[in-house]
């Protein structure tokens, strides 16, 4: 499980070092292959290769019948690459968004359970201050987590 945040730097060929914590729990799991993609190209989600393939499992039995889910595959498609991790613990982020999300310098990879999220880090501050929690964000998040820890 991916959790917390790091900051890292995309170097000028594009390449993004996985920080040291989010990389350990990568070799823990022998995963050199990963699925580089985004839903909206302000970010780069990071999946490693066995959790994207298990994602895709799931998917496949809604693939044709759910409009919302094609909208998500035709995207995650379009943004995504399959790569390696080289031997420097570096992967090369896809050059549609190192431009449309400005991954080009500074940035903050977030974990996200199952993946690792990469943002330009001025944007990810003006996007993060501009969509604060809402009291039926918090409702909704309770709500998931009663229903985690009853189930």
């Amino acid at each position: 499980m991916f959790r917390g945040s790091s900051a890292a730097k995309v170097d000028d060929k594009g390449r993004l070092k996985i920080p040291s914590a989010f990389k350990a729990l990568l070799d823990a799991a022998s995963v050199t292959q990963l699925y580089v993609t985004s839903i909206d190209g302000k970010s780069a989600q990071i999946w490693p290769l066995p959790a994207w393939e298990k994602l895709e499992k799931q998917l496949v039995q809604q693939a044709y019948m759910n409009d919302a889910v094609q909208k998500y595959l035709n995207l995650t498609s379009f943004y995504g690459q399959q790569l390696e991790i080289d031997s420097q613990s570096r992967v090369v982020l896809p050059q549609k968004l190192r431009d449309k999300g400005k991954l080009d310098a500074e940035v903050v990879v977030l974990g996200k359970l199952n993946y690792l999220e990469v943002w330009n880090e001025n944007e990810f501050v003006n996007d993060t201050a501009s969509t604060e929690m809402t009291v039926e964000d918090r409702k909704t998040v309770q709500g998931v987590l009663t229903n985690l820890m009853i189930g």
